[in-house]
């Protein structure tokens, strides 16, 4: 049975849906003022792993990925930049889909936005102040009543006494207690604002998702993920506000997953210490990106370098060198590699130990490629399945071996220039030239092109 690390009870747990059959997931998305770094990267490859192996175990799975397109860092930057904000934010949700989608990842189901969920927001909203959860302050703002709500913390694992003690009112705030937090914002000049029945304002960051959430996926939900840094306290607030407003429990799993880290220091934007996805995108092929990824179990730190990268490259490289010229036939379904990688993936979706399953596998196919090349085939489909789960393992394997094509303006050998210097090769040792052989093998080596001699074919891969 299917296994999952719950935030909340800080425990694994058998995973039984609400709905017998179906899944109902909701993963806090992107706020869009900026490119997507790999911490992002992570949130979404990490989710889209979760899904597909949810949908590959039979469940009916609605996966909800939101989008924050209204707050103060989105306000700040197209000021800054001199646009209406609307224009950063669709640049960058553009930008944010072209991201995820060459990092394989799969889109939502529904991707709602904050500034067209104002309605479900100001609902909640008059839901919790008539509940008397929330209260309109002096100055305009709306603010969540904290004290009101009994267990508030559990998911954190937080005092509020101890938070009390260490928090203060910020000059400008009209609320009754440093814990209570924003639900309206009431307009200040020259920023966009919402009509409300308590005038003009936004709403804060933390209703966005709870209102989003429950009219989407319902007051009560299966799994709620998101990034380590969200848990407290935009996870903790938006229990608040949903529980609140509903009376309902808000969701039954709560998902997690650990921070990239950089020099032993969580990459964010805050602390200037990150890569873009494009950026890395220009030095690594994206399916190296998401192995690299997968390498660690979600809710581990991810430790970034080079070096990672360089090793994602040759372990795929490993694997698409197994899988050249076999025969692609459809995998069958039930064998022992298969039992293996669900036993991995039942264990809290357990992608190390699942890419563990791939590597046995490969070394099978290379052990069984001349002597059973049957059998080696349906090892090969198997393996072509189970990275399917992940999203590796689908390119043609001699278009990976082959790697990314030569860039105008660099010296990389083109693909048309390899194929000729190999025929020109084979010429050269055929008249017994070896000085011309050996001059056109240490022009590959120059290039990082391996050559594999076998069966009286060459074939080549970029190292």
């Amino acid at each position: 049975m299917l296994q999952i690390y719950n935030s909340l009870t800080r425990q694994k747990e058998a995973f039984r849906p609400i709905e017998a059959g179906k899944v109902r997931i909701y993963v806090c998305g992107m706020t869009v003022y900026d490119y997507c770094h790999l911490g992002h990267a992570r949130v979404l490859v990490a989710f889209d792993v979760v899904v597909r192996y949810l949908r590959v175990r039979g469940f009916e799975v609605t996966y909800v990925r939101n989008v924050t397109d209204i707050d103060d860092k989105i306000i700040n930057r197209a000021n800054a930049n001199g646009e209406p904000f609307t224009e950063l934010t669709e640049r960058f949700i553009a930008a944010m889909h072209e991201d995820a989608a060459a990092l394989g990842v799969l889109p939502p189901d529904v991707e709602p936005r904050a500034t067209t969920s104002m309605e479900q927001i100001l609902a909640m909203i008059e839901q919790l102040i008539a509940n008397g959860h929330a209260y309109v302050a002096g100055n305009g703002d709306v603010y969540y009543d904290v004290s009101s709500f009994t267990g508030y913390g559990r998911l954190s694992g937080k005092n509020p006494e101890d938070l009390r003690a260490g928090a203060r009112v910020e000059i400008g705030e009209a609320k009754d207690d440093p814990l209570d937090f924003a639900l309206w914002k009431a307009a200040k000049p020259g920023e966009p604002a919402w009509d409300s029945p308590w005038g003009r304002g936004r709403p804060g960051w933390h209703i966005e998702c709870s209102a989003m959430s429950c009219d989407c996926l319902g007051n009560h939900f299966d799994i709620h993920g998101g990034g380590a840094d969200l848990q407290f306290p935009h996870h903790e607030n938006e229990i608040a506000q949903s529980e609140g407003a509903t009376g309902e429990t808000f969701v039954n799993y709560w998902m997690h997953n650990g921070f990239v880290r950089i020099n032993e220091e969580k990459m964010s934007k805050s602390l200037g210490n990150f890569f873009t996805v494009r950026e890395i995108l220009a030095r690594y092929r994206a399916e190296e990106v998401r192995y690299f990824i997968l390498t660690s179990q979600y809710r581990s730190p991810l430790n970034y370098s080079d070096e990672q990268l360089d090793q994602a490259r040759g372990a795929l490289t490993r694997l698409y060198t197994a899988l050249r010229g076999l025969e692609r036939i459809e995998a069958v379904e039930g064998d022992e590699y298969q039992r293996r990688f669900e036993a991995a993936m039942d264990d809290d979706f357990n992608t190390p130990e699942a890419l563990a399953v791939l590597f046995e596998l490969a070394r099978e196919v290379n052990r069984l490629r001349d002597a059973e090349p049957n059998e080696a085939a349906r090892l090969g489909a198997r393996m072509r399945a189970i990275g399917g789960v992940l999203g590796l393992l689908q390119d043609d394997p001699e278009a990976f071996l082959k790697g990314m094509p030569a860039q105008a303006g660099d010296d990389t050998l083109s693909d048309e220039e390899i194929e000729a210097l190999i025929v020109r090769r084979a010429k050269a040792r055929a008249a017994k030239d070896w000085a011309e052989a050996d001059r056109i093998r240490d022009l590959f080596k120059a290039h990082e092109i391996i050559l594999e001699d076998s069966a009286g074919e060459t074939r080549w891969r970029r190292g």
